[in-house]
């Protein structure tokens, strides 16, 4: 199946997400639908960042929205220098086949200043969706 790369830059910092359907930890059967996405953070301006916290905001076929909020990613609080890159999987379950995030990634510059940093809307498909025509 073929991934599919969102890609969004802000003020200088450019996101890239490859979501990735997780066949083998999914239960069509039982309404459980799991996927894995790859991120890659990529600081392309002249100044030091920090990836302070996240937010997504996950909405499944049905409209469910999920809020997640928190600190770092995956654990961490990466420091990007110029030039440098942050790469890390996650996932999420869902209980629809298909489903849409969306986020931003909350940074911090080495002078304390805080920028918002748009996380590219991307579409999580299966092949279990049944497309319906109109």
């Amino acid at each position: 199946m073929y991934d599919q790369m969102y890609n969004q830059t802000t003020k200088d910092i450019s996101v890239t997400v490859t979501p990735i359907f997780l066949e083998d930890q999914s239960e069509p059967d039982e309404d459980h639908f799991v996927w894995a996405y790859q991120v890659r953070i990529e600081n392309c301006g002249p100044y030091t960042v920090q990836l302070r916290s996240r937010y997504w905001h996950i909405t499944d076929t049905n409209g469910l929205v999920q809020e997640v909020r928190g600190s770092g990613v995956v654990g961490e609080q990466p420091v990007l220098e110029p030039g440098e890159t942050f790469e890390y999987t996650s996932g999420t379950p869902l209980a629809t086949p298909s489903g849409i995030m969306v986020g931003s990634y909350q940074m911090q510059t080495d002078d304390g200043d805080l920028i918002e940093v748009n996380i590219p809307a991307f579409s999580l498909d299966s092949p279990h969706e049944v497309v319906r025509p109109n």
